[in-house]
C-alpha cells in the first residue's frame, strides 16, 4: 500500500457528515444528567472494551464484565478486556495529550500490560494483517519505515484540517495499516480513535460503545479495513455509518435518560453497592480489584460509610469478612 492513504468525498460521505452534524445538535440540545452521566459512561468503558476485545477472538460477554478486574494470570481473556478498560481510563485523563511517540507507546504499553514481553516496543520484524480465516491480507510496512511513516500519522492526527469524523476514521485504518507493533494494533487503534473523537467533539458524550457496532459488524470491519488500496473512502464509509449508528443511540439515550440508582452516592460508592447487590456476598478483595488506582484504605473506608449508612452489611470482623446486600 502507499502512503499516505486518501479519501474521496463522495455523495454517500457527504450525507453521512450532514446526519452527523444534525445528530451531534440533537444530542447537545438534550445534556444528560450528570449523575446518569457518570454511570452511562463507565458502562460504556467496559463495553467497549469487551467489545474491542472480542472483535479480536476473545470469548468473553456481557454478563462477564462484572468479573474483569483480577490479577489472577491464567485468565488471559479477562486481563485482556481489563487492559482495554485501563488504556480507555489512561486516554480519558490524558485527553488533551497531542497524539505522538510518547503517547502511542504508553497506549500500547497498558494494552498488553502482563500479557507480552513486546509491549510499547515497536516491531523489528516482518508482519502481516491477518483476517478471521487465519489468512495473510495485507503485508505490513517493513520495520525500518515505521518511525517515518508514524511521524507522517502525528502529522495528520494532530493537524489536519480534514471534517472531523473523517480524520478519526482516517487516523485508525491508516494506524493500522502501519501496524507499528507485533500484537495489540487492533486494540490500541481502537483505543485511540477515542482519543481523536473526545478532541473533535464527536463522541456523542462517550455513552454508546462504538467497539459494538464494529462486533456486530464484523465481516464488514475486517473487509473495510483489508483493502490494499491507498483510497480507503470504503472504510471511511463504513466508519462514518458506524458513528451515524452511535449518535442515533446516543440521542435516544439523551431524550430517555435512565433512572440511576442510588443518586445520592458518590460514584465510587454507588458502584460498589450496585457491585454486591448483582454477586449478593463479595469479599474485599473482590472489590478491591474493582478499583486498582484506589488506595485500598480509601476503599475500606467507602465500605465503613456505607455499612453506617445501611447500604450494605458486613458479616464477620476479620481479614475474611464479607460485604452483603443492607436494608435500604
Amino acid at each position: 500500500m502507499k502512503f499516505p492513504p486518501y479519501w474521496i468525498r463522495t455523495e454517500q460521505i457527504q450525507k453521512l457528515l450532514y446526519d452527523l452534524d444534525v445528530l451531534k445538535a440533537a444530542y447537545a440540545l438534550h445534556p444528560i444528567p450528570e449523575q446518569t452521566s457518570i454511570e452511562l459512561k463507565r458502562q460504556t468503558t467496559l463495553k467497549s472494551s469487551l467489545f474491542s476485545a472480542r472483535i479480536e477472538g476473545n470469548p468473553l460477554t456481557v454478563n462477564d464484565i462484572s468479573t474483569l478486574n483480577t490479577d489472577d494470570p491464567s485468565r488471559r481473556h479477562a486481563r485482556e478486556v481489563t487492559n482495554i478498560y485501563n488504556t480507555l481510563e489512561y486516554i480519558r485523563r490524558e485527553k488533551d495529550a497531542p497524539v505522538d511517540t510518547h503517547f502511542l507507546r504508553s497506549v500500547h504499553e497498558i494494552v498488553l500490560a502482563g500479557l507480552s514481553e513486546d509491549s510499547g516496543h515497536f516491531r523489528i520484524e516482518e508482519s502481516a494483517i491477518y483476517n478471521q480465516a487465519g489468512i495473510a491480507v495485507y503485508l505490513s510496512p517493513a520495520p525500518e519505515k515505521i518511525l517515518e511513516l508514524l511521524n507522517e500519522w502525528y502529522g495528520y492526527v494532530n493537524n489536519s484540517p480534514d471534517p472531523s469524523p473523517v480524520k478519526a476514521g482516517m487516523a485508525h485504518v491508516w494506524f493500522e495499516k502501519i501496524h507499528p507493533f507485533l500484537d495489540g494494533n487492533g486494540r490500541g487503534g481502537r483505543a485511540i480513535i477515542h482519543h481523536v473523537l473526545t478532541k473533535v467533539g464527536y463522541e456523542f458524550g462517550g455513552v454508546i460503545p462504538l467497539e459494538e457496532y464494529f462486533d456486530e459488524h464484523r465481516d464488514d470491519y475486517y473487509r473495510a479495513l483489508s483493502h490494499d488500496l491507498a483510497d480507503v473512502s470504503s472504510f471511511i464509509i463504513f466508519f462514518l455509518e458506524a458513528l451515524v449508528s452511535q449518535g442515533r443511540r446516543a440521542v435516544t439515550v439523551a431524550t430517555h435518560p435512565p433512572l440511576v440508582r442510588y443518586p445520592t452516592l458518590l460514584p465510587r460508592r454507588r458502584e460498589i453497592v450496585l457491585m454486591i447487590e448483582e454477586h449478593t456476598v463479595v469479599s474485599f478483595d473482590f472489590i478491591s480489584r474493582r478499583f486498582t488506582r484506589i488506595p485500598k484504605r480509601t476503599v475500606h473506608h467507602d465500605l465503613q460509610q456505607l455499612v453506617k449508612a445501611g447500604y450494605i452489611q458486613k458479616v464477620g470482623s476479620t481479614r475474611g469478612a464479607l460485604y452483603t446486600t443492607g436494608v435500604k
